[in-house]
């Protein structure tokens, strides 16, 4: 089959910010074992490469934390929209791969988030649809379980979705992709990550912990900060091409800029009562 030529829908469609995080079952920080869940067909954060190897960025950032901690990675791909059982039930330690934390803030133990994630519309090249509007009376598919469809059935966004023809939940990407390459979907409603495009309206990426479990989160999400501190973390975003998306550090950056500012109005008040105490020699 050849494939359509894609396009981007420039256009918000998610009101609230997101962020994405880790989760962990009831594995421990002693454990020299972590057993990471993923979707196994969601690049570039968790795929299968060419020579059949589970790679991608939240992956290998797993792998760099476990190699610096002296523990083993297993990677364990899973239905998405089975995630919470698999972790609940104990067959996995977290979910790393591109798992938004918005909307789940007190159903995990979350991580600091390290990506900002925004949610597009994909559509055909061709389609003639250019803005949100025009997705009226059109076929739209969505990841099961994914924040697209939470963000598509939330209240910002019920219009929306009540515009649609229909809103088809498929078991993941590949699946979607290939409806919109075949016509029997107009748009897809996806994670940036994924799409590979940005949008104005920011989500954030964190590694999710089963509730609770805030000794293993802090184990690993040290040594997240560790790498970060090392430019690992900025070399494997450069190959993925997730380095805009990179969130890590905002915060004492923001500090950074306070403290600059403030040091710059303390800067400004010394000239100000320099001045001041002139004009006062000048008088006299």
């Amino acid at each position: 089959m050849k494939k359509r030529s894609l396009a981007v829908l420039m256009a918000g469609v998610m009101a609230a910010s997101m962020m994405t995080g880790v989760v962990s079952v009831y594995a421990d920080a002693d454990s020299k074992t972590l057993t990471v869940g993923f979707d196994a067909q969601y690049p570039p954060f968790g795929y299968k490469d060419d020579n059949g190897e589970y790679v991608g960025f939240d992956l290998d950032l797993a792998q760099e934390v476990c190699d610096n901690l002296g523990w083993e990675l297993v990677k364990k791909p899973i239905n998405w929209d089975s995630k919470d059982m698999e972790l609940n039930s104990g067959s996995i330690d977290c979910i790393w791969n591109g798992f938004t934390i918005n909307g789940r803030e007190d159903d995990y133990t979350w991580s600091d988030p390290y990506l900002n994630n925004e949610q597009v519309m994909v559509v055909a090249a061709d389609s003639g649809i250019e803005k949100l509007d025009d997705l009226a009376g059109k076929n739209v598919v969505v990841q099961a379980a994914s924040a697209a469809l939470d963000a598509l059935n939330s209240d910002d966004n019920k219009d929306l979705t009540a515009s649609f023809a229909s809103l088809t939940e498929n078991p993941d990407y590949n699946t979607a992709f290939m409806n919109l390459d075949s016509g029997a979907a107009d748009a897809i409603a996806v994670d940036i990550g994924v799409a590979k495009y940005q949008l104005s309206q920011r989500e954030e990426y964190g590694i999710g912990f089963k509730k609770g479990n805030d000794e293993l989160k802090d184990t690993v999400w040290e040594e997240v900060l560790k790498l970060y501190d090392a430019g690992e973390v900025d070399k494997l975003a450069e190959k993925y091409e997730v380095a805009d998306m990179l969130c890590i550090g905002d915060d004492e950056k923001s500090d950074d800029k306070k403290d600059d500012a403030a040091e710059d109005d303390a800067s400004d008040a010394d000239t100000a009562k320099e001045d001041t105490a002139d004009t006062a020699k000048d008088a006299e």
